[in-house]
């Protein structure tokens, strides 16, 4: 090696020496600094404020406790709430005569929080800051609540119109391993209400996690994520729902809310435990898919036009019967909606309150505080109701109350688990009610099933099998041979030579079905038919041969009704109704 190049190699080495030196000399200068910073943030706090000192460089930060205020106003007055135990906030200050500290502080309080302040150094501050980038545009703005950006719920509508749509976005957040708590529940809930779903299910699996959504009353497999994703997004909900973190061994059950701009959607959130973690089940109670004319319910007209005479009616009783999911909360605040007015005072017992209806007072259920429907129904007639809506009947003593109600001058509208509308009054009788008063105080009595309606976007019509031709032609022809005229329905011929389906495309989620529709019967109860069995205790077949000469259609003549004018498929009303039964 020449001596040249010695020196050349010499003098770099040099350099990168005295660089090195620079640095560590720079970082002991820049630590030195920062720790002189908070030995006078402290001795500040301490003498002066009277403040305890806090050093959030060595604390963590609870994203939670963030989003009890905005970056910019966090920012802006330098202050950065930390922790949130119960009901206490730790806050973060760097002076207490920081304009605008006094507002943060009131703002909080007013959420309902204590508020606990320490004082802090920028750097301590700075830090709490660089966490806000770990918030998605889903913030928590309380405990229990979301808000999410309407801007947000739009763009997953444009980029949403299917569930394999949703799943590249979640496996595409899941692929980022950054921040994906946030951005997944957001994801997950957005996704969810654009696309219509009505329920979220979480479900741990041995290997692996399953999301599915339930669409028109069917679920469907969105994807699988493992099992650490499915821990974090688990203790977010947990703390939305107001569910004890450590609970894991008992069935647990919340509610949040998300907030589109001026409108609230509440989340009903359940857990039960598992083999493999707590399966979880979120049910969107969206006010838009609860505001439901009662035209639009899918009623017969004969029907409709029975109801609408009924529930305007000053006193009497209106049952609704049929499984859980059926539509029947749907039905009854449909009813609520109608007879609405300022004139009349309406209160109802619910067991949850799933929507809110303005002008009507809503009490809810509380097993904790003895308030049971029967409590709330005995106090609901204190307060002068014109109107009662009672959720369930499930016991003898709510059966016998709603009925001196209804016989006392109140309309009473409630539900009853019976599998058809002929059940309803054995039902009563098995709950001990008084058979001769059940004429007297029901009205009438309606069981309802749920059936998808065939998609507009991408229905066709098709030569139906020679199965369902004999099956439609059974039911009408057995529907005639009972005096029932179904020709007031549009239908002359019940030999079906054509049906309708649904191809599938964006608008369905390639489902073929979009949307879905009541299939209804009924009995009129006060009648002298009706009133002239009931001493004899009949059974279910008894009262439907008596009810049948009424002319109302039963839920399987009007879903073979429904199939026929190409509203829904054959298949569907199969999964709801035995349409083989005489």
């Amino acid at each position: 090696m020449s001596e040249s190049i010695k020196i050349k190699l010499f003098n770099v080495q040099l350099l990168y020496m005295i660089q090195f030196d620079e640095e560590k000399r720079d970082k002991k200068l820049d630590d030195l600094k920062k720790l002189e910073e908070e030995e006078a943030v402290q001795i500040l706090a301490t003498a002066k404020y009277k403040l305890p000192y806090i050093n959030l460089l060595t604390t963590a930060v609870e994203n939670s406790a963030l989003r009890l205020i905005s970056e910019q106003d966090a920012r802006a007055t330098l202050t950065a709430p930390f922790n949130i135990v119960g009901t206490k906030v730790h806050v973060a200050i760097h002076s207490p005569e920081k304009d605008g500290v006094g507002e943060i502080i009131n703002g909080i309080e007013q959420k309902g929080y204590s508020v606990i302040v320490y004082m802090a150094s920028m750097a301590s501050l700075e830090k709490a800051w660089d966490r806000y980038k770990e918030l998605s545009f889903a913030q928590v703005s309380q405990s229990g609540s979301i808000d999410i950006s309407p801007e947000t719920i739009i763009s997953y509508g444009e980029r949403i119109k299917s569930i394999p749509d949703i799943k590249l976005l979640l496996e595409d957040i899941e692929t980022q391993k950054t921040h994906q708590t946030s951005h997944l529940l957001e994801v997950l809930l957005g996704g969810a209400i654009s696309i219509g779903a009505s329920d979220i299910h979480i479900e741990p699996e041995e290997k692996e996690v399953r999301l599915r959504y339930r669409i028109d009353g069917v679920l469907q497999d969105v994807l699988f994520f493992p099992h650490t994703t499915f821990k974090l997004i688990n203790t977010r909900i947990k703390l939305l729902s107001g569910m004890k973190l450590t609970m894991k061994a008992m069935a647990q059950d919340g509610r949040f809310s998300i907030f589109l701009k001026d409108t609230e959607i509440s989340i009903r959130s359940s857990m039960i435990p598992g083999a493999y973690g707590e399966s979880i089940v979120m049910r969107i109670l969206d006010p838009k898919a609860i505001n439901v004319k009662i035209e639009e319910l899918g009623m017969p007209e004969n029907l409709f036009a029975i109801i609408e005479k009924e529930i305007r009616k000053p006193n009497g009783m209106i049952l609704l019967t049929g499984p859980t999911g059926s539509g029947k909360t749907t039905t009854l605040y449909a009813f609520l909606s109608r007879i609405y007015s300022v004139d009349i005072k309406i209160i109802t017992i619910e067991d949850p309150i799933e929507y809110h209806l303005n002008g009507i007072t809503q009490t809810q259920v509380d097993h904790a505080r003895n308030y049971t429907f029967l409590e709330g129904l005995r106090s609901a007639l204190r307060q002068d109701p014109d109107v009662i809506m009672v959720g369930e009947i499930r016991d003898s003593e709510t059966a016998n109350t709603p009925i001196e109600s209804a016989l006392t001058g109140h309309l009473v509208f409630s539900t009853l688990h019976t599998n058809s509308a002929s059940g309803v009054i054995p039902r009563l009788i098995d709950l001990s009610v008084n058979a001769k008063t059940i004429p007297s105080a029901l009205s009438l009595a309606i069981a309802q099933r749920l059936v998808r309606k065939v998609c507009q976007s991408c229905k066709y019509e098709r030569a139906a099998t020679p199965e369902e031709i004999n099956t439609i032609k059974k039911v009408l022809d057995t529907a005639i041979a009972k005096g029932k005229d179904i020709s007031k329905y549009g239908i002359t011929d019940t030999t079906a030579k054509t049906v309708w389906e649904g191809k599938g495309c964006d608008v369905c989620h390639k489902t073929g079905f979009k949307g879905r529709l009541g299939i209804f019967e009924a009995i009129q109860v006060n009648t002298s038919e009706i009133e002239k069995i009931i001493p004899t205790n009949p059974s279910d077949r008894e009262i439907k041969e008596v009810a049948d000469k009424q002319g109302i259609l039963d839920m399987k003549e009007d879903g073979v009704i429904k199939v026929l004018k190409g509203i829904t498929t054959l298949a569907e009303v199969k999964s709801v109704v035995d349409v083989e039964e005489d």
